[in-house]
């Protein structure tokens, strides 16, 4: 007589599904990271606008090298100096002649070469970016009492007029 051996198996039918379902809830529960770029708001495009000349005057030049030197005004700038260079250019509080009479003239012209780094490019772009901020909240200061942030919307817009946010970013070259 023959003895009946018990066979050890595991049913493996059920396995594939089991591993689709986890796939399926790692797909959904995962988060995947994003560049999130720069938000900036572009004018409305008019093909019937024709470009405005500016006087040399009104226009704060900054470039970045392929070497990802700073040049303000054709001169070497550590970037730690350049916020406050921005912002004393917008507000010329000494009523400079070679400066914008008043901040809504103001224009700051950013120029990159075609080699510079992307996060040097980030740098400059939100040191010019706080230099603004920093202007409107001490507007805000000065004017309402409150912090920028908390003011309402109108309030704020009356801030942004009076020091409207103007860089213009020049197509890259090779210097």
């Amino acid at each position: 007589m023959k003895k009946r051996r018990l066979k050890n198996e595991i049913n493996a039918g059920s396995m594939a599904d089991i591993a689709f379902l986890l796939l399926i809830f790692f797909l959904v529960t995962t988060t995947i990271a994003s560049d999130q770029g720069i938000m900036v708001k572009l004018p409305p495009w008019d093909p019937t606008q024709e470009p405005q000349p500016l006087a040399d005057k009104n226009v704060f030049t900054v470039k970045v090298n392929v070497a990802n030197d700073l040049l303000v005004e054709g001169e070497r700038m550590n970037m730690k100096e350049l916020k406050e260079e921005a912002k004393m250019f917008i507000m010329n509080p000494q009523h400079l002649p070679i400066m914008p009479d008043k901040p809504t003239k103001a224009v700051i012209s950013l120029q990159n070469d075609r080699g510079t780094r992307y996060k040097t490019y980030l740098e400059v772009y939100n040191e010019l970016k706080a230099a603004y901020n920093e202007l409107w909240e001490a507007k805000a200061q000065q004017q309402f009492a409150v912090q920028y942030e908390d003011l309402d919307i109108a309030q704020q817009k009356d801030i942004r007029n009076a020091m409207p946010l103007i860089i213009s970013e020049a197509e890259p070259t090779e210097f």
